[in-house]
């Protein structure tokens, strides 16, 4: 039996190994963030020796894909206005995700961008297109 699933244990064997190497690499910039943090803290107190550290409170890192205001609809309208013929919601979602430089085999980014060019085309008033239940933006 152990020789039929010699493919399979070699592949769960390598990908044991590769998450392992990903926890040690994630373990070691942790440490790294914490001692980081530990020198912010003892800069901070040169300045406030008094200053209780606790009530400083965890801001949040925004995420690599989100936009700039008015982003998607304004490469959303251009799109439309260059190519003048109908076009898919992915295909514009592509559009975008390529010149913001994302990854566009990221399944659940794609959909994502996908969803905000809905409401975008959605959103446009007196704008001539408009978003079928096909996905299609059309005149």
């Amino acid at each position: 039996m152990v020789m039929e699933n010699q493919n399979l244990l070699f592949g769960l064997i390598r990908k044991r190994a590769e998450i392992t190497a990903q926890v040690k690499a994630l373990q070691m910039q942790l440490r790294q963030l914490i001692m980081d943090a530990d020198n912010l803290d003892g800069s901070i107190r040169i300045f406030d020796p008094d200053i209780d550290l606790a009530n400083i409170r965890p801001r949040t890192v925004p995420r690599a894909h989100v936009a700039f205001m008015g982003e998607v609809k304004r490469t959303t309208l251009s799109a439309l206005r260059e190519t003048g013929l109908a076009l898919t919601i992915k295909d514009i979602a592509l559009r975008i995700m390529t010149e913001r430089k994302l990854t566009v085999s990221d399944a659940r980014l794609v959909r994502l961008i996908e969803k905000k060019v809905m409401l975008v085309a959605n959103s446009v008033v007196g704008a001539p297109s408009v978003v079928t239940t096909r996905g299609l933006v059309q005149e």
